[in-house]
């Protein structure tokens, strides 16, 4: 069957694709711009969200909003389009620019009236603008640059290029992370990736809070990566970051939680290598010791002391069910000369945002939010947090 000739639309829509794919870094935006004029737009604004996604910074300028408090940061927050009518009679649609289920800024696009059409169109340019900056953020300074509101130390430039995005996710499953502070990271990690139907989650907390506990962490995050891409199971994978840190750091460990959920069947298996217990959440509400086994050694430990096999740990998920991981850095939040955070603290805030609806990713960007703000933006140690959901296979 023959295929129609190419329209107006699709040719525009063609061109703009491979302009935006050779497009300096640097010329996104004008270029973006001039594309928007040709269907009615008379301005087009790129922000990214900063490290702590409280901030969005214009990617053209240093303009910035907060992501609380105002009709751009809703758009970000909710992952949906907001319509704004400034004094002078034209109109603005923000609209979320998203990777997947990963949160990167928003796009205020400037006009006099909409219709369906135009909505279509901006709807259209906004998902090619994602793509774009995803894919041009790797090699852009600029980008990174437009991320961050503080110089980052070098344990935290290593840990970050390390990083995944914080957010991943299909219609099966989503996980999603945060980790503070953002510029003085010492030893906390995550790492999440799909592999076919299998979702891997990991989070790390090295000993220590120096750049040794940053090569720590590396070095497990290195070995569970590498063993997950060669098929290894859980205990082999376990094992493969045991040996790295025994032949190249063999004064260090740290702690972790190693996952893989099976998607189509919803079963989670574990090991915990001295690390917090998992929490899980389920119709609103945190099953009390529902994933409390017995932890294993820390990663690292060296074998003749660990003494046994690791132990695989299985449940299997109900639909909707939300897995938390943390770090101790988390629960032992305090405010000046007041009381711990604590567990009861922490599940409490996560009922909270879970019962109102919020999306996973916006969540945990409260919660971490209230933990910096009952020690002024000054944690003790590093905070990170995880969040596991699954959802019906359709």
């Amino acid at each position: 069957m023959s295929l129609p000739p190419e329209n107006e639309g699709e040719r525009f829509f063609r061109m703009l694709v491979a302009h935006v794919q050779a497009a300096p870094p640097a010329d996104l935006p004008a270029l973006v711009g001039a594309y928007g004029e040709r269907f009615g737009l008379s301005k087009i604004d790129i922000y990214l969200v900063d490290l702590q996604q409280r901030q969005l910074t214009l990617l053209q300028g240093e303009d910035r909003i907060p992501v609380d408090g105002t009709i751009a940061g809703s758009a970000y927050r909710a992952m949906a389009l907001r319509l704004e009518a400034p004094e002078d009679d034209s109109l603005i649609i923000w609209l979320p620019l998203v990777d997947g289920v990963e949160r990167l800024g928003v796009v205020g696009m400037h006009m006099n009236a909409l219709d369906g059409a135009l909505l279509a169109r901006c709807t259209t340019l906004a998902a090619v603008l994602s793509m774009a900056i995803t894919s041009k953020r790797a090699v852009s300074d600029r980008f990174v640059q437009q991320a961050r509101t503080e110089t980052m130390t070098l344990r935290s430039e290593m840990l970050r290029a390390l990083l995944p995005p914080r957010s991943i996710g299909e219609t099966r499953a989503v996980s999603t992370a945060v980790l503070e502070p953002a510029y003085e990271l010492g030893g906390d990690a995550f790492d999440h990736a799909f592999s076919g139907s299998i979702l891997h989650a990991v989070i790390l907390d090295a000993m220590g809070h120096n750049l040794a506990s940053g090569l720590t962490t590396a070095i497990a995050m290195a070995g569970c990566r590498s063993a997950r891409r060669s098929g290894s199971g859980l205990s082999e994978l376990v094992q493969a970051v045991d040996d790295a840190l025994a032949e190249w750091l063999p004064d260090q460990f740290c702690t972790g939680i190693v996952m893989m959920l099976d998607m189509p069947s919803g079963t989670l298996s574990w090991i915990n290598c001295g690390h917090p217990p998992p929490l899980l959440i389920r119709d609103d509400q945190v099953l009390e010791d529902a994933l409390a086994f017995a932890g294993e050694p820390p990663m690292g430990t060296p074998g003749a002391l660990a003494g046994r096999q690791r132990t695989v740990h299985e449940v299997s998920l109900e639909p909707g069910d939300r897995v938390i991981l943390y770090t101790d850095g988390v629960t032992e939040a305090r405010a000046a000369g007041g009381p711990q955070f604590g567990l009861d603290g922490f599940t409490a805030s996560i009922i909270r945002a879970t019962a109102a609806g919020e999306l996973a990713a916006e969540a945990l960007r409260q919660l971490i939010h209230s933990i910096l703000e009952r020690q002024n933006d000054q944690l003790n140690d590093d905070a990170t947090i995880l969040m596991l959901e699954w959802r019906r296979p359709h």
